[in-house]
């Protein structure tokens, strides 16, 4: 059986600089990149044509910094001078601050200024690995695909990114339309139960009178407990806020059973592809290191990372310095990487291994959360039903 199709839009570059738009058929969204480069195109936007219509005139930052260095690349590698290739890209970016952004660039480097130097003086959207990698290709007279190997970096971060909301997005819906539910059992119908117990009088089941008491406290005493949910994500997000609060916290985050292994997983793809990328575009491997310390999304591994900066510049291998923060298989890697003269090659080998742990793990745990919840959810509504039953059927036995 043929696998099944969907439609995407998709926007691309020529190789003399123009852009074209259109529709095709492709199994997924890869399918369609690659169809796209088969036809010579450099692919700027792909997106399903549901999607793609919804968003028009509402594109991401991120995406449009994508396209932005997508068309960059495919300009400079066509043999577009610098300038002209900034000045397309900028016009063709569809979100306000990235084109702003391009457009000073452009201007910076007219006045004389190199590209790099330009692009750090926006960090807001070209962040510190952006910056790093362009100034490599910059040194190392390899702009363009430097520009390539940024632009498929940022694609793989966002759709790792994207993949992770989406997999959280059902079960926090699911929890969310359970905790409305329950709330409307204790607020509104519990209540109405109650008023026709009262009616006809007496003694009502243990279970029961424990299901009046939590109406009646959250009935009673919802200003308290409202108070109490925004205070204390008000003293929750001034904890936070302190650095060495926030370095404590994410410490403690690695060691709980499911989301510390998940974390530490997804810090160890985070930081062997920004080590890769950058030894592949050419930056030394201290300075790749304190960059790549910047991508782990948890602070107590980012610090391990800029120890391992600071060891390796005293001359420790980097796989040593490093075996700390990754995890056995990525440390075995990057240590086989460095022997063989391959570290760039073998830290982003590592990187899709870990890509692919992350991507296992999240089905994993949505697998388990959503009959965690359905199974939370059916028991207080069962729970709810016993007493209720329990209490008519008192009732109906005392009236005999």
């Amino acid at each position: 059986m043929s696998a099944p199709v969907s439609a995407y839009r998709w926007r691309a570059a020529t190789a003399d600089g123009r852009v074209v738009v259109g529709e095709l058929q492709a199994p997924d969204r890869a399918g369609a990149v690659d169809e796209l480069r088969r036809r010579g195109l450099v692919p700027l936007d792909v997106d399903a044509a549901s999607t793609a219509r919804a968003g028009v005139g509402r594109a991401r930052r991120g995406a449009a910094t994508v396209a932005f260095t997508r068309a960059l690349a495919a300009l400079l590698r066509a043999g577009v001078p610098l300038d002209r290739a900034l000045r397309f890209a900028a016009d063709q970016a569809a979100h306000p601050s990235v084109a702003e952004a391009a457009d000073a660039v452009r201007r910076d480097v007219q006045a004389g200024a190199g590209l790099a130097e330009s692009l750090g003086r926006h960090p807001a959207v070209f962040g510190r690995l952006y910056v790093a990698t362009v100034a490599a290709g910059e040194e190392a007279g390899a702009l363009a695909p430097a520009a390539e190997r940024l632009a498929d970096y940022l694609d793989e971060d966002a759709e790792l990114r994207a993949q992770i909301r989406g997999a959280l997005l059902y079960p926090a819906i699911m929890g969310v339309v359970a905790g409305v539910g329950v709330l409307v059992l204790m607020l509104a119908v519990v209540p109405r139960f109650v008023a026709l117990l009262g009616e006809t009088g007496g003694a009502l089941p243990l279970s029961t009178r424990a299901l009046v008491a939590v109406s009646r406290a959250l009935i009673g005493w919802w200003w308290v407990w409202l108070a109490l949910l925004v205070g204390g994500a008000a003293w929750a997000r001034a904890w936070l806020a302190t650095s060495a609060n926030r370095a404590r916290f994410d410490a403690a985050r690695l060691r709980w059973p499911v989301v510390g292994p998940l974390e530490r997983a997804l810090a160890a793809a985070r930081v062997t592809r920004t080590l890769g990328l950058l030894l592949r575009a050419g930056t030394r491997v201290v300075p790749a290191l304190r960059i790549a310390a910047a991508a782990a999304p948890n602070r107590a591994l980012a610090t391990g990372v800029e120890r391992a900066a600071v060891d390796v510049g005293r001359g420790e291998r980097v796989a040593a310095a490093l075996a700390p923060v990754l995890p056995p298989l990525a440390a075995q890697l990057v240590a086989a990487g460095e022997e063989s003269g391959r570290l760039d090659e073998l830290c982003l080998r590592a990187a899709d291994t870990y890509d692919a742990e992350v991507r296992r793990a999240l089905r994993t745990a949505v697998g388990l959360v959503e009959p965690a919840l359905i199974v939370l959810f059916g028991a207080v509504v069962g729970f709810v039903a016993l007493a209720m039953l329990q209490a008519v059927y008192s009732i109906n036995v005392g009236g005999l």
